[in-house]
């Protein structure tokens, strides 16, 4: 690609835009055209994301710019449709949300835009049609990779999930969970079978495997700052080779997730847009952990990888990271 894609950022002053920030600036194919925040306007990028001071020396706008090919919203659940709605984004400029506003099944449009679900491990023809992208929650991510092989072959039964995020999980404006007098040396379920990511999991289960709703989820709080580890159990009748062929297989042209025939944990992920899978066979159950970070293949690094598939780029630009695992 001769010319530079022209990026957009609104919202750019929390960790998902930082995140985002930091990849669109060493990404080969992108120039990032400005990084709105209106409580931030007119001071140093830096100043927020001090983990660039040297790197940059753009401020914060307060109002978007028009001249760019792709826009990031990276604000608070239900505000990507209102700022939608009262900023006119011109038809031929990709738009891609990380939010959960366009996620689910009634809630894909927008005036002329139809928003596709962009989890490339199971949309990926679809992400690179797409004018419009509803990038997955966090959690959404991990549970659905540590699922989609089951389902794509009908063999989900009742699931059961386990996962912890890290305090980055919760956003950046402080609150009493996410303090550190609270956090420290401290863990804590919350949102017991009621997590607002099981209905987009569901979703895509269920579009897999017609008929499958049986997903219970608990969510943990967990004691570090980012990541997320999941660990998901089903009855599965088959033997653990049978399970790793069938997830091999999978994920053979997807480069961000791996199977790993020994434990993960969440160093391997930390700073990566990666995804790695370990599976264990007890007593008639298949376990599944997946370990991501919630900030890149959670979040911003997933809508950096879908804005490759759109653009034509390799999937993989922009997205070599390594992990934090010393």
């Amino acid at each position: 690609m001769d010319k530079k894609i022209r990026a957009g950022i609104v919202g750019g002053a929390g960790y998902t835009g930082g995140e985002l920030t930091r990849l669109l600036m060493y990404h080969p194919a992108v120039d990032i055209a400005f990084i709105h925040s209106r409580s931030n306007a007119g001071k140093k990028v830096a100043s927020i994301h001090t983990d660039l001071l040297g790197d940059t020396d753009l401020c914060f706008v307060s109002e978007p710019g028009d001249d760019i090919d792709v826009l990031f919203l990276c604000t608070g659940h239900n505000e990507s449709a209102t700022f939608l709605s009262s900023n006119k984004v011109e038809g031929q400029v990709v738009i891609i949300d990380l939010s959960q506003d366009f996620r689910l099944s009634g809630s894909h449009k927008l005036g002329n835009r139809d928003f596709v679900y962009g989890l490339p491990e199971v949309n990926k023809q679809n992400i690179v049609k797409a004018n419009s992208v509803a990038n997955p929650g966090c959690f959404a991510t991990a549970i659905q990779l540590a699922l989609l092989p089951l389902a794509s072959g009908r063999l989900l039964k009742e699931v059961h999930v386990t996962g912890i995020t890290g305090a980055t999980g919760a956003g950046q404006k402080l609150q009493a969970s996410s303090h550190f007098a609270w956090r420290a040396n401290n863990i804590q379920a919350y949102k017991a079978l009621a997590h607002q990511h099981v209905g987009e999991i569901v979703q895509t289960l269920a579009n897999m495997q017609p008929g499958f709703s049986g997903l219970n989820f608990i969510p943990w709080r967990g004691d570090f700052t980012r990541g997320i580890y999941v660990s998901a159990y089903t009855d599965f009748d088959k033997c653990i080779e049978d399970a790793y062929e069938i997830y091999e297989q999978y994920y053979q042209e997807h480069p961000f997730t791996h199977v790993s025939r020994s434990m993960v944990d969440l160093k391997q992920v930390v700073n990566t847009n990666k995804c790695l899978l370990h599976l264990e066979l007890a007593e008639g159950k298949l376990v599944v952990h997946a370990a991501i970070d919630n900030l890149l293949k959670g979040a911003s690094g997933q809508a950096v990888q879908n804005m490759n598939l759109i653009f034509g780029l390799a999937e993989t630009t922009g997205l070599l990271l390594k992990s934090t695992s010393f």
